[in-house]
């Protein structure tokens, strides 16, 4: 049974792509960049903003964090609400903790923003802990950021190094980052076909198992 379990954000516990893509579009605009397909707005949930910039538009390292740094600008006023929670995850976070399970939240984005969405929405009530990356989108690394998680988990809530061999730890997320920061750090690992992900991404990854639903969690 888990009794630790670490959640991804975007397309874990939110429905975001709107306000990400909003952002993403308004940095674009800002530098006079054509929009792309689908696909690589759709690319840039789950790693990092500066990472998707470079990768997927060939920006060097000042023109990257320019870019990052323009998408904030709307986003952490704007485009962090412009999403919701997907249906079903709110109860299920409720049943989680009448079980006694001690819920996180381990993202790429800030933890800043992330606090503040996740007060919005009513769910931060039922996270004891909180990790997301730095202000400017550095150390988004998402074994970086579970490891994170678990030191804070081990510092303050009763996590010991017998309870992750034994499996009692599990990485929940949409895409395939989840699935390889969570296996690098020793976790069981779970992922979402509900958000951005696919069940071709997560086997390919290795993932423990495979949820269709938020529901679904719980029979875990």
């Amino acid at each position: 049974m888990y009794k630790y379990l670490l959640f991804d954000l975007d397309g874990t516990i939110t429905k975001s792509e709107e306000g990400i893509f909003n952002c993403i579009k308004y940095a674009l605009d800002w530098a006079g960049i054509p929009y792309p397909e689908y696909r690589v707005f759709r690319s840039f949930i789950g790693p990092s903003l500066y990472d998707s910039f470079v990768r997927e538009f060939g920006m060097d390292d000042a023109k990257a964090k320019e870019m990052v740094a323009k998408y904030r600008e709307r986003y952490n006023v704007v485009g962090l609400f412009e999403a919701e929670v997907y249906d079903g995850v709110a109860d299920t976070l409720r049943a989680l903790k009448e079980k006694g399970c001690i819920l996180s939240v381990a993202t790429s984005k800030p933890t800043e923003p992330t606090l503040r969405i996740l007060e919005k929405f009513g769910v931060g009530k039922y996270f004891d802990v909180v990790v997301g990356s730095n202000p400017d989108g550095t150390g988004s690394d998402k074994k970086h950021i579970i490891s994170q998680v678990l030191e804070s988990l081990k510092k303050d809530h009763g996590l010991t190094e017998d309870m992750i061999k034994s499996n009692q730890v599990v990485m929940i997320g949409d895409r395939r980052y989840d699935i390889e920061g969570g296996k690098a750090c020793g976790l069981q690992t779970i992922g979402v076909l509900y958000g951005y992900g696919s069940r071709e991404e997560f086997e390919a990854a290795g993932a423990d198992n495979i949820v269709e639903t938020p529901e679904e969690i719980l029979k875990l």
